[in-house]
């Protein structure tokens, strides 16, 4: 008999440590031969405190000790925490076999749940949207949605974050538009919220830009968040064959490379400044000159995500989302293939769910078909366990030949567990499909979405004497 438990997981590994450690000495020799553009007066001063940076002009060329002195320096594990000061998730070395999902990010449309069209994304849409986020239980936290369009341009940041602020207690990934109101943003926080660096809540999002620029609005922030002492999340966006490399090796080194400069940098502004890095690669479409998800972007997404555990720095990755046209075939295979390799890989965390046409319009039937697919995922990538108790030989040999386990001690146990997942769509047999009309899918998924939606319209408009502090403040501070 065998009497030790071994769970058994699936495990997706793409690079050996070999592979890793090439990649790492190919994106080093990037930064010491070819250099990173930095726009930022600011921040070239804050490079120049290190003797193992040369720089001529705007571009500055890194050293490998001093790339490997700032992965050595950064935090291996982040705490993030929800808005009620509770624990929410590790990032990094601690989180174990698990991928942290969110709901976004920056959409200008809203596509309407059952006619599929899309209008303008709005206040309204950004708060009852991001009350849904904290309705669906597989969303770990909420990014910010949309870019409201009837919120004057100087408001814009205060608005998108105080709606968010006040419809969910999870995580919020925040996407600060203006570098000159990042602080404000913090500020009204504090008011709202209290101390925001104890348990840090608020994750704010930069990207470079590629290749191998590093600009003034993304460094500014980045020095006033770290500043803040919150975590910052640190991500680069390519299109392969057209802002980076055509070959998947070139692109990852690139990314790689734009990464470590990221890491770099904000270790000097402060050592040990807590940093979550990914990447979100994607292809370039020649004839729509847009970007689109494809199977090597899955692929450069699980290997930025190994580079980020091989140097024990923790990750965020891509979501899947923007190649569809609404919750569709077309949207639902890019989702399944990178929520499961997500969960089943080295993605940290995937902070940007429910996005159609290349991210443009929000989709609130897509963020539930999301949702479904995400905790499927996390149930395969559970495994299961084998040991003595699991396999139970003793009821093997009670049932014997031609019996049934149906009323077995175990499968009593085990109901909750076996019972069928139809909370969107119910278990029809052909005969009851042909008797409801052979109703499509999508039906279901429309019918569940706008009760669930009405459910997040409702609780939200239950926050208005939070949202009316929220504006005072914002009218005081901008008179």
């Amino acid at each position: 008999m065998v009497n030790s438990t071994e769970k058994i997981i699936p495990n997706l590994q793409l690079l050996s440590a070999e592979q890793m450690q090439t990649v790492h000495q190919y994106s080093v020799d990037i930064l010491e031969k070819t250099g990173i553009k930095v726009e930022s007066k600011t921040a070239l001063h804050i490079f120049k405190k290190s003797n193992a940076v040369r720089i001529k002009d705007e571009t500055v060329y890194i050293q490998g000790e001093l790339v490997n002195h700032a992965i050595q320096i950064a935090p291996s594990t982040i705490e993030i925490f929800n808005r009620n000061g509770d624990h929410a998730f590790y990032l990094g070395k601690k989180q174990g076999n698990e991928t942290y999902f969110g709901m976004g990010v920056t959409n200008t449309f809203f596509q309407d749940i059952e006619s599929g069209r899309v209008e303008p994304f709005t206040r309204k849409h950004m708060q009852h949207s991001t009350k849904l986020g904290d309705l669906l239980g597989n969303y770990d936290m909420v990014s910010t949605i949309g870019v409201p369009s009837d919120v004057a341009a100087d408001k814009l940041d205060l608005y998108s974050t105080l709606d968010m602020y006040a419809n969910t207690s999870k995580p919020l990934v925040l996407l600060i538009l203006e570098s000159k109101n990042i602080n404000k943003v913090f500020e009204m926080l504090s008011f709202l919220h209290g101390d925001i660096s104890e348990k840090p809540f608020c994750i704010p999002y930069f990207n470079p830009i590629t290749p191998l620029i590093m600009n003034a609005s993304t460094t500014d922030k980045m020095i006033t968040s770290i500043q803040q002492h919150v975590p910052v999340m640190y991500s680069n966006y390519s299109m392969y064959g057209g802002t980076s490399p055509a070959t998947e090796a070139g692109t990852l080194a690139l990314l790689n490379a734009e990464l470590l400069a990221g890491l770099v940098f904000g270790q000097l502004v402060k050592e040990g400044s807590a940093m979550i890095l990914g990447s979100l690669p994607a292809a370039f479409n020649m004839r729509t000159m847009g970007s689109y998800y494809t199977p090597s972007s899955y692929l450069l997404n699980l290997a930025c995500a190994e580079m980020m555990y091989f140097y024990g720095i923790p990750h965020c990755g891509t979501s899947g989302s923007g190649n569809g046209w609404d919750a569709d075939l077309l949207a639902s295979g890019d989702l399944w293939l990178n929520h499961l390799s997500s969960c089943i890989g080295k993605i940290g965390c995937a902070p940007f769910v429910g996005g159609n046409f290349d991210s443009m319009a929000f989709s609130p039937s897509l963020a539930v078909l999301s949702n479904h697919i995400i905790g499927e995922a996390k149930k395969f990538a559970k495994g299961f366990i084998m040991n003595d108790k699991t396999v139970n030989m003793t009821e093997i040999d009670r049932v014997g030949h031609g019996g049934n386990y149906l009323t077995s001690d175990q499968t009593l146990f085990s109901l909750s567990e076996l019972r069928t997942n139809d909370v969107i769509w119910p278990s029809l047999n052909l005969e009851s499909w042909k008797k409801q009309g052979m109703p499509q899918a999508r039906k279901f998924l429309k019918v569940y979405t706008k009760e669930l939606y009405s459910e997040a319209i409702k609780e939200s408009d239950e926050n208005s004497d939070l949202i009316k502090k929220g504006e005072d403040y914002i009218d005081a501070i901008l008179k």
